[in-house]
């Protein structure tokens, strides 16, 4: 049975690393001592080390230890082996031609399927659903495809901003953006604002988190949806 953490953000304003949802993966992580890590997205361009160090030290707080799958000579073994899978944000097209390059991508559908727990945040969410059409990251590399893991019935759309009435900026807001989205695809998509986080246990889907998100539907007004909603509709 699937069990995940889609998580819209890494960091909150105001709090460290993850620091907002440790209490959460110290009890979904629970008994799991060491945790592989896909740290392929790469924000702002830092290294696999790097991303992996940082990710270390916040797993640490809660007795887990985190090893980095470049670290591994052969990546699929890593993926089979793992008993916890994280992969962090960053670019999410840098992060998908990373999973095809390296062959992991069906080897990492097919433990997570299997009950392997995984836990993603911002790239690492945008993955789970059943393109990466929705993300917010510059296309600075291109992948082989933008079909994701298919872990959940919809798309992700982290981060996700409110039009602000203030603004003298003429552009376009991201609810613009996913409404076009829709003018060619029907894909639902879930606005995750930040410190939100989607808890999946097989085909049980529920948003937690002290915010609500915004569930955008082809054809029909987009509807805000409180936390600890279950989304099982979509699934």
């Amino acid at each position: 049975m699937k069990k995940l953490i889609i998580a819209s953000t890494s960091t909150v304003h105001g709090k460290e690393y993850l620091e907002y949802i440790l209490p959460e993966l110290s009890i979904f992580f629970k008994g799991v001592k060491e945790i592989l890590f896909i740290p392929y997205a790469r924000p702002s361009g830092i290294s696999h080390e790097k991303y992996t160090e940082i990710a270390n030290t916040a797993f640490n707080k809660i007795g887990i230890k985190i090893i980095g799958i470049h670290e591994y000579k052969n990546p699929i073994e890593a993926i089979n082996n793992a008993k916890g899978i994280f992969t962090g944000g960053g670019n999410t097209f840098l992060l998908v031609k990373q999973l095809y390059d390296t062959k992991i991508i069906g080897a990492l559908k097919n433990v997570v399927e299997n009950g392997t727990p995984y836990f993603g945040t911002s790239a690492g969410s945008n993955i789970t659903g059943l393109t990466v059409n929705n993300t917010n990251d510059m296309p600075i590399v291109y992948p082989p495809s933008f079909k994701a893991l298919g872990f959940i019935n919809f798309n992700i759309n982290p981060h996700y901003l409110d039009p602000d009435p203030s603004s003298t900026h003429m552009g376009e807001t991201r609810e613009t953006r996913i409404n076009e989205f829709h003018t060619l695809n029907d894909i639902p998509v879930l606005g995750l604002r930040e410190g939100s986080w989607l808890l999946v246990n097989g085909s049980n889907v529920v948003l937690k988190g002290s915010l609500d998100a915004r569930l955008f539907l082809k054809g029909k007004q987009a509807k805000e949806l409180p936390s600890e909603t279950n989304l099982n509709f979509l699934m």
